[in-house]
């Protein structure tokens, strides 16, 4: 399964303090059961000291072997501080506008 394989490079690569893995693809046009659609929460020291576009060009180079096929990777990457700041809010997802169809 195409999560699970995304859970392990990240565990292995990044050792997250948090990692959130959601599938949300049935919130979208290709619907339910698909592996079109993720969100993607980490908090790991990785991150620190790098910009936003370099964690996510990170995660998308990690992921890019096991994604194909994958129409959207919502990421969301924290510093472990910054992660403690927001209260370890995870952000919301937006509404798809191609749901129904």
């Amino acid at each position: 399964m195409m999560q699970q394989q995304i859970e392990t490079v990240l565990m292995q690569e990044l050792s997250p303090q948090v990692l959130l893995i959601e599938n949300e693809s049935h919130l979208h046009s290709s619907g339910k059961g698909q592996n079109s659609h993720f969100k993607l929460v980490l908090v790991s020291e990785h991150f620190i000291n790098k910009p936003l576009l370099a964690r996510h060009r990170m995660i998308q180079s990690l992921l890019k072997p096991v994604t194909i096929g994958v129409h959207a990777l919502s990421l969301h990457t924290y510093t472990p501080d910054e992660w403690v700041a927001r209260g370890g809010e995870i952000p919301d997802s937006p509404a798809c506008a191609g749901v129904g169809h």
